[in-house]
């Protein structure tokens, strides 16, 4: 379908063509432009041209108010889940086509999409290619003073890759979740479902430090820590139940306390599950003993509704809010899903107060691989990565350069007024730059107005389609 625009102050020819593309096209300074992707990808974050001007509205069309005036929260990032499995088939990649990629993914260049923040698993997730933890010990025996931790699972993939990404961005936000603990700490002493010793909380909360203070040693500072990637889903491999009492007597009485006492200042980050519980983050952020050390609460949204995020921050204002994790399924359309994700998370997690928003996951091969056994065998990458160094840019790449190509750490984000039908979201970047992401959710073409400062500038998307603003 054709993109039609009208420049309100004046009419400008030629406008630019640029084609169907797999990677974005270059910035530009001064005046405002925007990026626009279509679920039919005839456009692929291709920058199209726009002008501000005096004049009213030529067109009844709803009207997007952009207002400086009111803040809300100061914005971590936008990235990815890079698992074991991602940084695995990273590494694989001949050195040069390696660095191209991630000077993309992470670089703040013109044809970067400017990445940053990554989400980390402490220990193995299931998009790993075996389950481990740093402590693992042999049937029977147990390790409470962790004389045998070592990084050593992470020293052949993830820590080398991770370092090329922070030689590209020293200030890459880094979170990091354990999905189990290792299996001589657990109920039922495998790496699947169980849950937590009692007995060994003061030792599960050293293993947290110890995790920590090796990951500095490697010169990787993780800020922040998640303290169980979904507690209520025991039935991935590795996983663990922890129900929000136990959660809450973790923290207050062992987790915050033994980083506290090691000098950390990583930030703890409780719950790291579905939107559709937000009983379990209120009930450890009201227990008193685990309060003062719980920095914020962490959200998926495989149930529920983006909103159940601001019923969480209503409650508890002083508290952060974080979007950690949304997989996209290797059998839906590049369709299926550019709306919905961008509709719901790049702009619904923010609109709700989220500082971040993470996809699940960075990279895959053709296969969904490498994952454990009992891991997800349909979690399609933002990246597909195959033989040769052959790169597919999917939906997710995508979604999530929309935000993060313009958005840079620091930014705040700002008030936009609702449209019908236009879900939106607007934010103020430190360098003074204004930044509007849009989706149409509609099967009809729209037309509409932004507005800000006194200037008006008016758009048609087509249907369904994604644009970013830029000005």
């Amino acid at each position: 379908m054709k993109f039609s625009m009208v420049w309100l102050s004046t009419l400008v020819a030629g406008a630019v063509a640029l084609g169907a593309c797999a990677r974005p096209a270059a910035l530009t300074s001064g005046g405002l432009s925007y990026w626009l992707t279509t679920p039919d990808r005839a456009h692929l974050l291709e920058r199209q041209p726009l002008a501000f001007g005096t004049a009213a509205p030529t067109t009844a069309g709803p009207v997007i108010d952009i207002d400086d005036q009111r803040q809300f929260q100061t914005m971590d990032g936008f990235g990815y889940c890079l698992t074991g499995g991602s940084a695995e088939l990273l590494h694989a990649m001949s050195a040069p086509a390696r660095a191209r990629l991630l000077r993309e993914l992470f670089g703040r260049g013109p044809e970067d999409i400017g990445v940053n923040y990554l989400r980390l698993s402490i220990g193995a997730s299931d998009l790993d290619a075996t389950v481990f933890s740093y402590d693992d010990r042999p049937a029977g025996q147990t390790d409470p003073e962790l004389t045998h931790f070592s990084l050593a699972p992470d020293k052949q993939h993830l820590i080398p890759v991770l370092k090329e990404i922070l030689a590209i961005n020293p200030r890459l936000g880094l979170m990091a979740s354990p999905w189990s603990p290792p299996t001589w700490m657990k109920t039922n002493g495998e790496s699947k479902g169980g849950s937590l010793k009692p007995e060994f909380y003061p030792a599960y909360a050293r293993y947290f430090v110890k995790y920590l203070q090796a990951m500095q040693a490697h010169g990787i500072t993780v800020g922040t820590v998640t303290v169980q990637n979904e507690p209520l889903h025991p039935g991935n491999n590795p996983s663990l139940l922890m129900l929000a009492q136990d959660q809450a007597e973790f923290i207050g009485r062992h987790l915050g306390p033994a980083l506290r006492a090691a000098g950390l200042p990583t930030r703890i980050v409780c719950y790291d599950h579905n939107a559709d519980k937000p009983e379990y983050p209120l009930t450890v952020l009201g227990n008193a003993t685990a309060n003062p050390y719980v920095n914020g609460s962490a959200f998926h949204l495989y149930g529920g509704t983006i909103d159940a995020l601001s019923q969480v921050h209503d409650a508890y204002p002083t508290k952060e809010v974080y979007f950690t994790e949304q997989w996209t399924g290797s059998k839906t359309t590049f369709a299926d899903n550019l709306g919905w994700h961008v509709k719901n998370l790049e702009i619904g997690a923010p609109r709700n107060w989220a500082r971040t928003v993470l996809e699940w996951n960075l990279a895959a091969d053709p296969g969904q691989n490498p994952h454990t056994p009992g891991g997800c065998t349909e979690c399609l990458g933002a990246l597909t990565l195959a033989p040769h160094d052959a790169v597919t840019r999917n939906v997710a790449y995508y979604t999530v350069a929309h935000a993060s190509k313009f958005v840079p750490a620091g930014s705040v984000r700002i008030a936009s007024s609702l449209a019908p039908n236009l879900p939106n979201v607007a934010f103020r970047t430190p360098g003074g730059g204004h930044v509007l992401l849009v989706q149409n959710d509609q099967a009809a073409a729209q037309t509409f107005t932004i507005r800000q400062g006194g200037r008006t500038a008016e758009s048609t998307l087509p249907p369904g389609a994604v644009a970013t603003y830029a000005w």
